[in-house]
């Protein structure tokens, strides 16, 4: 049970950004410094481990109820966070820097238990876990992320045809216009081909995109109505900087690895190979164990808690806060990852 606390670690990040927006001055950059320096500085002295539970232990882990209330802690911890934020950023007096600080660290947040914790609920089954997730994705403004990724990317990953799935040889900014773009887009498409199936029309209730951008300029409206036009801006800012923390995770996540088409047209099964996993201790505990991917693609619906390291999985040379600071200047990046990409798909 005490080993089970671990997770606490991930309360790490918006506790820092609390510090940041409380505190100001030279703690505004708190969550910045958590996520980039102390946590990658970390990793490079802390052995990761490639264990897996037992079957019993699995069993027990999968049914306990505190990692589920770890995950739904959240979302009461950023919606106050984005008010005391909003709040500060709104009432004058901070000096430029500090509000970047603020707006950054904020940000960090909106993209790590914002779009993460609601990736890991958007895949539970049970109606109040999903609306969670839509509402923690509405604060990064990709409530498009919780369709187009359950039924897009998981079916279409390591293919062309999956926008979240960078290329080989593709940069990172490259691909977050690629993929931002092609998500919104793949989401309306994937309402549009569920919506003709069941008989029903596009434009109607039952499409939840159009309540999806509804709940987008309805979050900005309120924020908009308590804390002003600069509010608005404020919001959009933190979005834009949650979610292209997302795609930046989506483009280490499979970089350059590829399925292969075969002779019936069809592609081949997701496998181990077609993701880039880490099993550096604390990138996993800070992301709720995303960096254990391979497994999460080989069954969504496992529980991060139990997923499972696969050794024909490829692993990246550093954790997962380090490769995206290693992605942010491509030329390292494909210095780094292309000899890896060339052996693994040889």
């Amino acid at each position: 049970m005490l080993r089970d606390l671990k997770y606490l670690i991930a309360y790490v990040a918006p506790l820092s950004a609390y510090v940041a927006v409380l505190c100001q001055g030279g703690w505004s950059f708190s969550t910045v410094v958590v996520t980039f320096v102390l946590i990658p500085l970390a990793e490079q002295f802390a052995e990761g481990t490639d264990r897996n539970f037992s079957e019993a232990e699995e069993a027990k882990k999968a049914v306990s109820p505190l990692f589920d209330l770890l995950l739904y802690l959240n979302v009461p911890l950023l919606f106050s966070l984005l008010w005391l934020y909003f709040s500060a950023v709104t009432d004058g007096g901070l000096r430029g820097w500090e509000v970047v600080g603020l707006t950054l660290s904020t940000g960090i947040v909106v993209g790590t238990i914002g779009i993460n914790v609601a990736h890991e609920l958007g895949h539970r089954p049970k109606r109040y876990e999903q609306l969670m997730a839509k509402m923690l994705l509405t604060t990064a403004l990709y409530t498009q992320f919780n369709i187009e990724h359950n039924r897009g990317h998981h079916l279409w990953v390591a293919t062309d045809q999956d926008p979240s799935s960078a290329r080989p040889g593709e940069g990172l900014y490259r691909f977050w216009l690629r993929s931002v773009w092609g998500t919104y887009l793949n989401a309306w498409r994937l309402e549009h081909d569920r919506l003709r199936k069941e008989g029903k029309p596009l434009f109607s209730v039952w499409n939840e995109m159009i309540w999806f951008q509804l709940a987008h300029l309805t979050y900005l409206w309120l924020v908009g109505w308590q804390f002003g036009w600069a509010g608005v801006g404020f919001a959009v800012m933190v979005a834009v900087l949650g979610f292209l923390l997302l795609e930046t995770v989506n483009y280490i996540e499979h970089y350059g690895l590829r399925r292969r088409r075969l002779a019936s047209g069809f592609y081949e099964k997701v496998m181990p190979w077609h993701s880039w996993n880490s099993n550096h201790e604390l990138g996993r505990i800070f992301l709720y164990e995303l960096t254990r991917h391979s497994d999460h693609h080989f069954k969504s619906t496992r529980k991060y808690q139990v997923l499972r390291h696969f050794d024909e999985s490829p692993q990246l040379p550093h954790g997962y806060p380090a490769s995206i600071l290693m992605a942010l200047v491509p030329p390292l990046w494909f210095w780094v990852m292309d000899k890896q990409v060339g052996e693994i798909q040889a």
